[in-house]
């Protein structure tokens, strides 16, 4: 009987049992350059720790950087500032323009404590001039700069903005939910812009789909006077402020 004659080579495996190729990376992990970057983020922490160690109460006002000056919302955000510094309040912004701007001067105006976080951005976000000497931060890290915000505000204030307002206010709800962070108010100001995102959330997530709970919604609250503001903030604390981790 004849034996079958091969090459010595293994025949092709057929079309379709090929590994998967791995896919081609242009951000291969550079260890030295990840750990030197762990430094820059301690130092980050470490900067707003400083800032913020003689404070005292804080409130983050949030809001839209195209708002200009002389509008409706530019007037709401200066008043809300002012109101919080008038009430001891430290304000905190992100240090930018427009609702930003328009918060920290209020409190400035008012004698209160005026801080800003400010963001490195590719379009260089430039900080506004109604910031406090030695009140500037300064962050490259959108992670670093929102444990700040989170850490050190007594309430979140949010008046009409795009996704950036949105993304912190999504940060702190998420976080009070999941108990990572200490319950504080979430507090909404604009009804006619907000009223149909918490719409949305309440009878769409909440009430139809059953994807949240009614008591995550608890501390969120819609306003359009921000003299408002201060009522529900010391309601929310009656036996006095603290961080929230």
């Amino acid at each position: 009987m004849k034996k079958a004659v091969t090459s010595g080579h293994e025949p092709p495996e057929p079309a379709g049992t090929q590994p998967p190729s791995r896919p081609v990376s242009g951000r291969e992990t550079d260890f030295m350059v990840d750990g030197w970057r762990v430094f820059k983020i301690m130092a980050e922490f470490v900067s707003g720790f400083e800032t913020m160690s003689d404070s005292g109460p804080a409130v983050t006002v949030f809001g839209s950087t195209r708002v200009r000056p002389g509008s409706s919302e530019y007037e709401l955000a200066e008043k809300t500032g002012m109101l919080l510094a008038r009430e001891g309040f430290a304000v905190i912004t992100g240090g930018g323009p427009g609702v930003m701007e328009a918060a920290n001067k209020g409190a400035q105006d008012a004698g209160g404590v005026s801080i800003g976080f400010n963001i490195k951005l590719p379009n260089q976000q430039e900080p506004n001039r109604y910031i406090d000497s030695g009140r500037l931060v300064s962050f490259q890290y959108f992670f670093v700069r929102k444990v700040m915000f989170l850490k050190y505000s007594q309430a979140f204030v949010a008046l009409p903005g795009g996704f950036g307002t949105l993304d912190e206010v999504s940060e702190a709800i998420t976080l009070i939910q999941t108990g990572k962070s200490a319950r504080f108010p979430v507090i909404l100001v604009g009804k006619a812009f907000w009223s149909g995102f918490y719409d949305w959330v309440l009878h769409t997530m909440c009430e139809k789909h059953g994807y949240i709970d009614q008591p995550n919604l608890d501390f969120i609250y819609l306003e359009d006077d921000p003299a408002r503001v201060i009522p529900i903030i010391r309601a929310f604390y009656p036996e006095g402020y603290s961080l929230n981790f």
